[in-house]
């Protein structure tokens, strides 16, 4: 089972990946670091670390789906 914790929703618009906000910073519609080529190769087993360009928050995506990436860090926290 994946553990909920360590993932983070993003979007596509275009050929641009977002997330709504920082898991780190709060900062509003950030753009992320990925290309399209990445995304295939992560599908297929490749690790890469996402540093985010709003507070250099730094995170290692193991997984990404359609609409979430997956951790290997807790990224959620419950209130």
């Amino acid at each position: 089972m994946i553990p909920f914790e360590n993932t983070w929703p993003y979007e596509r618009i275009m050929k641009d990946f977002y997330v709504d906000h920082c898991p780190f910073c709060d900062a509003n519609q950030v753009l992320l670091p990925l290309k399209q080529r990445e995304i295939g190769e992560i599908k297929t087993g490749k690790k890469k670390q996402l540093v985010f360009p709003c507070c250099y928050g730094k995170l290692q995506i193991i997984d990404i789906d359609d609409d979430y990436i997956l951790a290997d860090c807790k990224v959620r926290d419950y209130l």
